[in-house]
């Protein structure tokens, strides 16, 4: 039986093994934790025992995680149980998790985000509107403590409290530093605020931030600016769902859009940009009629690291490092199921299969309870 201890390298000639540098840091393989909202904080939104050995479980020397969707501030809520990292005690509960997952070598970068007008009033501080870029009818759901519900409709927020929210974001990459985390990535996509303010679908602004490619663009630039000014641009990274229609999202020109973005992008020489590619359903759904945008179209433009996230398997992220379009790829649902996923792939082991029904809030069930390659084999 191969053990993690014994097992000898099983896939030498495959490039998901293979080293590379992202920013500072020398990964030792190519496969990268998704961010993953998985909604089991259980007290004011403060990382805890769960979440620590949750992380832990799937930390690997080299290897590269990127947090769970973490709310930068009261306002930021759509998800019941989601981490924040706006007060002191989900800090101090962060850095738990930065330790543990260094204790085995891996490397974490805390993704910042705020869900907009995917929320629900009763998620809002004095059960106040949500915020958003403006005001359109939409279809979406968030979670609450009663369940899923239709989203309350948002108000737009005006051109003053954009920029403060800027500054919020700098206040979050601050504590994030604080918290032990090795760089942030900006969520820039599924249909939350930063989303909503790039695609004409979500932005019907008229002020500076409204109206024209560069002109929606530019709350995503500023807060890149703030991020790279806290940590340095190679611990930065930026997340995109170009072809994404989660949360009732659209654009009428997606890859003059997010080429514009990408463009913009270039200028901060980031670690990476993070691409949701258009190959499933539910938030990587492509609109029908629009041509999908892919990290095949954004590598011509962005001069960086690519990420590339969406439904992949082993074989599916061997073709796309192979085709040269992308540098590494995000797995989501395979390592909710399986803590040691590198080290099965690694070796061409069988995979556990997921539970859909516990991705969402709960308990150990579903979430820590996955079986490593020699427990199953033992079961």
């Amino acid at each position: 039986m191969k053990t993690q201890e014994t097992a000898e390298l099983g896939s030498e000639q495959s490039k998901l093994f293979t080293s590379l540098q992202l920013g500072p840091y020398k990964l030792s393989h190519r496969i990268v934790m998704a961010p993953l909202t998985r909604m089991r904080t259980e007290v004011d939104f403060i990382p805890n025992d769960l979440m620590v050995e949750h992380y832990s479980q799937r930390a690997t020397e080299g290897g590269y995680i990127v947090s769970e969707g973490t709310v930068i501030s009261e306002t930021g809520h759509g998800y019941y149980g989601a981490p924040g990292i706006y007060t002191d005690e989900q800090l101090e509960g962060w850095k738990r998790v930065t330790e543990a997952v260094h204790a085995k070598g891996g490397i974490i970068f805390m993704q910042l985000f705020h869900v907009g007008r995917q929320s629900h009033s009763t998620l809002q501080p004095d059960g106040a509107l949500p915020i958003g870029a403006s005001v359109i009818e939409h279809e979406d759901f968030v979670f609450t403590p009663e369940g899923w519900v239709p989203a309350t409709l948002n108000r737009a927020m005006e051109t003053s409290e954009v920029k403060e929210m800027v500054k919020t974001y700098r206040i979050a990459a601050e504590r994030a530093k604080l918290a032990g985390f090795d760089g942030v990535e900006l969520h820039g996509a599924n249909g939350y605020l930063v989303d909503q303010f790039l695609q004409d679908g979500s932005n019907q602004r008229t002020d500076e931030y409204g109206g024209s490619i560069e002109n929606r663009v530019r709350f995503m630039m500023e807060i890149v600016s703030e991020m790279v000014d806290v940590w340095g641009s190679d611990k930065v990274g930026v997340r995109v769902g170009p072809s994404g229609t989660f949360g009732n999202m659209s654009d009428s020109n997606p890859l003059a859009l997010f080429g514009h973005v990408a463009e913009q992008l270039n200028k901060f020489n980031l670690a990476y940009l993070h691409i949701i590619e258009p190959r499933i359903k539910g938030n990587a759904e492509v609109a029908e009629g629009l041509q999908p945008v892919a990290s095949m179209h954004l590598r011509k433009i962005f001069n960086g690291l690519l990420i590339a996230a969406g439904g992949f398997d082993k074989a599916g992220a061997e073709a796309i490092l192979e085709a040269g379009d992308a540098d590494l790829v995000a797995f989501g649902r395979h390592f909710i199921a399986n803590p040691d996923l590198p080290f099965r792939y690694r070796n061409d082991l069988p995979i556990n299969d997921y539970d859909r029904d516990t991705f969402y809030g709960g308990n150990a069930k579903g979430y820590n309870d996955y079986p490593f390659y020699e427990e199953a084999v033992v079961a």
